[in-house]
Parts: structure tokens; sequence; C-alpha cells
């Protein structure tokens, strides 16, 4: 039987942002002290799993953590691909508390220019036809943002990829109810099978590698 093939999307750590603002795709928005712990905490939990790729979103906070990562052993140069970027929404400077206060929905009201959850998903589909392409059986790691790891989560369990949705994220192994900072998501896709296997854990700073 052939092996999986292993894709791992890991979410960037946490941003330096004392302002509050919802960045998106802002540039200049990296890393805080805590986020860079994270990153490295990942990246020892990954370091045993034998990865031979490593892709990264193009955005400084993602771009941070992948660099960290590749610091904990991994020995491989980060790839920079635009299919992992951050939402395309229209509300990239607003305040976190504006956000939180519509629930975190990027996605009503936004204009045909701007991304809705299926165009989301559909850039996650092609990275994954990629990878699954140039690396058959082996393990890739990628980092992404929060909404593209959660309607892969939500695809990969056959959920409706909606907004709403998110709420069932918890029926998925997701603890915390919405992809952590740093934490990593694994699609294990074995041929033959329509939707990957998931797995999906938390980065956790001081603990030994897994």
């Amino acid at each position: 039987m052939s092996k999986p093939t292993r894709i791992t999307l890991v979410r960037h750590g946490e941003v330096h942002n004392p302002a509050g603002v919802y960045y998106g795709r802002l540039q200049r928005f990296g890393l805080s002290v805590f986020g860079r712990e994270l990153a490295m905490a990942a990246g020892r939990q990954l370091r045993y799993a034998r990865p031979v790729a490593l892709y990264t979103s193009p955005l400084l906070r993602a771009r941070q953590t992948a660099a960290l990562i590749a610091a904990q052993g991994l020995n491989l140069k980060p790839m920079m691909t635009r299919l992992l970027l951050e939402v395309y929404s229209p509300y990239d400077g607003l305040t976190q508390q504006a956000l939180a206060s519509q629930n975190w929905d990027l996605y009503a009201g936004a204009g045909p220019e701007f991304e809705q959850p299926g165009d989301i998903l559909a850039r996650v589909l092609r990275f994954f036809e990629r990878i699954r392409d140039q690396y058959p059986g082996r393990h890739v790691v990628a980092v992404t943002h929060g909404d593209l790891i959660a309607f892969s989560i939500l695809w990969a369990a056959g959920l409706p990829v909606t907004a709403e949705g998110r709420a069932r994220l918890s029926e998925c192994g997701v603890i915390a109810g919405y992809p952590s900072l740093a934490s990593l998501t694994t699609f294990a896709f074995t041929p033959g099978q329509e939707r990957p296997a998931l797995n999906h854990r938390l980065a956790i700073p001081g603990k030994p590698s897994l």
C-alpha cells in the first residue's frame, strides 16, 4: 500500500500588535516574543517528523514563524507561495474589537473583489494538489493563517465551508474551537481515499519534542 502524503499546516505565532489592529494582509506585523517561543515549539515538534519541504505565506509573521521552525534542526529553506496568503478582505486596519463584535465574519458585506470561504478553500486545494504531485508519500510543512486552516479542516471533515461552519471546528478535534497560534494540523492523503485523515495538535513552549 502506498504511503500517505502528509501536509501539516501551521498557523503563525503570536503577532506583536499592541494597538489591537486586525492586520490581515497589512505589512510589517511581525512576531511577539511569545510568538517566537510558539514558533520554536512548533519546530521542535516537527523536528522528528522529517518533513522534506517547508512552505510559507509571504506575510512577515508567517515568514518569521517558518524561519524559526526551520532553525529547530529541520535543515529546510522556507519557500514562499501566495496560495497560503491571509484572507483578502475589506477589513484590514480595523480594530480587532470591531471584528469580534461581528463574530470575525470577514465575508458578509464584502464586495465581489474580495474573497469568500469557497475562494480560500480553492487556493488551499490547489496547494494540496501541487504538494501531492511533487512530494507523493512524503511530509511537507506549510505556515499559513487561521481561516485557511479552519476551512481546510471543515472540508476534510465533510462539513460546510462557511464562516458559520467554523463554529463546528470542535467536532473535528480542534479543542480551542479555532486553530490556535502555532498549532499544527496534519492532513494525511491516502491514495484512493476522497478526504484526508486529520490530526490537530498545539505547540506548547517548554514541552519536549514529540
